[in-house]
């Protein structure tokens, strides 16, 4: 049966590394860097066996996840109703047509308050496609402006 040396795990560690270049979630670099790990354990006790691997690279990867989310990560996104003022002026596209009597629905390209699309209504007709400018945060829509 097949059992990997260190190495493998160093290259599977440095693929998956890489690879979050290509996801942009800041998410699979931690199975690379738990993958690492493993190469450097594998490499101290080279008569693991290739269960105690996968376990190993299991719970290393766990252990680094909920670090990510319990500790390091970025709080950026704020609750519904925060920090409003800070909105007004952002620029999304309209993925659905506005008229003053239907709402339609803005998309941002960051998040905006914890969201990046958003229920959204204008004083004026305003068509799907177009760049608006938010207005104001009233409840759980933004009121719209097209974009000058």
């Amino acid at each position: 049966m097949f059992s990997p040396e260190w190495w493998h795990w160093l290259v599977l560690g440095l693929a998956l590394t890489m690879a979050e270049l290509a996801v942009p979630a800041f998410f699979v670099v931690w199975f690379g860097i738990a993958a690492a790990a493993v190469g450097l354990v594998l490499l101290a006790a080279p008569e693991l066996a290739l269960a105690t691997q996968l376990l190993l690279w299991t719970a290393f990867s766990a252990a680094l996840v909920w670090i990510w989310f319990r500790h390091l990560r970025p709080r950026t996104m704020t609750a519904v109703g925060t920090s409003a003022a800070t909105v007004a002026g952002e620029v999304g596209v309209l993925v659905a047509d506005i008229t003053p009597d239907s709402r339609g629905q803005v998309r941002f390209q960051k998040p905006i308050l914890g969201a990046d699309a958003w229920e959204a209504y204008a004083d004026t007709a305003i068509a799907a496609g177009e760049r608006v400018r938010v207005v104001a945060v009233e409840g759980s829509y933004v009121k719209v402006e097209k974009a000058k």
